[in-house]
Order: C-alpha cells, then sequence, then structure tokens
C-alpha cells in the first residue's frame, strides 16, 4: 500500500529530523515570521477571557504535550466546541471569518454552521494573525469523533495543559485525526510523540485506530 511505504520513509525522515534538531534551532512560520512558541503564547492570551473550552490541535498540540518544537508549523489551529462556536466568533470582534466547504473558502456571516462544516479560517485585519478553527463534536458531555461517531470520550479526558498555561487536545486525539489520508509531517508527528505516550493514551489510540483505520500502519508501535 501507498500509505504503508509513505509510512517507512516518514520513519526514516523523522531520524534525521531528530538529529537535525539537536544540532540547529528550528525556526517556525506564522503570519509572515518565523514562528515559535511564543506565538502560542499570545494565542493563550488573546483567548484568556474566552469562557468556553478551547485547545491547540494538529501538530502544535503534539509539540505542545512534548514541551519541544519538533518541526516547522505553517499555521496555527485551534479547537472550539461546535455548540461554541458563535460565542468564539463574538468574542473575536473585528476578525475576518471564512468556513471551508468541500476545499473552498466562503464568508461566515451569522449562522450556526453544522456538520459537514468543521473548519473555520479567521484572520486580523490589524496585524495580519490568522487561527485556523477545527469544530468538534460533542453530545451530552461527551466528545464525539467527527468521522466515526462510534469513538467517544468524556469531555475531562480529551485535552491537558502546559506548565506554561497552554491549553492542547491530548496526541492521541490529535493522532486519531492524522490518522486518515496520513502526510509525512503526520507519520514526523507520531514518531515525535509515541515514546510520550503513557499506557492509557497508547490504549486509547490503538483501540480507536483498530476501530477506525484497523490497517493503519501505527498499529505496530502501540503494542
Amino acid at each position: 500500500m501507498t500509505c504503508h511505504r509513505a509510512g517507512f520513509a516518514g520513519y526514516f525522515v523523522y531520524g534525521q529530523e531528530l538529529a537535525n534538531r539537536k544540532i540547529t534551532k528550528i525556526k517556525l512560520f506564522f503570519a509572515g515570521d518565523y514562528m515559535s512558541f511564543e506565538q502560542c503564547q499570545r494565542v493563550t492570551s488573546l483567548m484568556a477571557d474566552f469562557e468556553k473550552p478551547w485547545f491547540f490541535a494538529g501538530g502544535w498540540a503534539i509539540d505542545i504535550f512534548i514541551g519541544e518544537e519538533t518541526r516547522e508549523h505553517e499555521d496555527i489551529e485551534i479547537a472550539v466546541f461546535r455548540k461554541d462556536q458563535l460565542r468564539l466568533k463574538n468574542y473575536l470582534k473585528g476578525w475576518e471569518f471564512k468556513k471551508v466547504i468541500k476545499g473552498g473558502f466562503h464568508s461566515w456571516d451569522q449562522e450556526f454552521l453544522d456538520l459537514p462544516i468543521h473548519e473555520i479560517h479567521a484572520a486580523n485585519p490589524v496585524n495580519g494573525e490568522k487561527i485556523e478553527i477545527l469544530l468538534n463534536e460533542t453530545d451530552e458531555g461527551e466528545w464525539k469523533f467527527r468521522r466515526d461517531l462510534r469513538i467517544s470520550y468524556p469531555h475531562n479526558s480529551i485535552s491537558g495543559v502546559s506548565k506554561k498555561g497552554i491549553p492542547y487536545l491530548n496526541p492521541d486525539i490529535v493522532l486519531l485525526y492524522k490518522a486518515k489520508n496520513t502526510r509525512e509531517k503526520d507519520h514526523l508527528d507520531f514518531h515525535a510523540v509515541k515514546e510520550y505516550l503513557d499506557d492509557e493514551k497508547k490504549t486509547r489510540l490503538r483501540n480507536a485506530l483498530e476501530t477506525h483505520e484497523p490497517d493503519h500502519e501505527w498499529l505496530q508501535f502501540l503494542l
């Protein structure tokens, strides 16, 4: 399978990435400038008064969990619960919003966005900062995996907070999203974080993959 060949290539590329980062400091790109954890801290400050749950998602969530920048990131993604989307839109007054429909960007007014729409792009016209917002499903205190509703967890088990107070989606959930159409950077994220997963997170990811992507190559590393 093509994805398996890409995965093993990703494993060896990761080894080179690991060696490189021990020698040089990785600089990360964000909104026209090099990106670092400082941008994550700025977003955390921006969201300080938002009274609903939110978390960093994607590759940054992995790095925040590890406590180290492991690769380049081209954007910042945060996750919120779908039910809180309009609260977030009103909170980020002055920002410009686009909803993503079948890969295209469309203006988002004040309508409530239902599935299959799950991605919103927000831009601050004053300073050029951009945030990608990912809508997550919930039902009666349970987080639901959008791509396979058989997979669900209690709200209080899906996230963590770093020592610097930065909230993030737990890595097993981030990797579950990355398991479909896995890209090179997704393999890098998996191999960067897999040794940091405790037994609970490792087991939860393994069980979810066995349900949703039973042939995924990551399963061999989660025994």
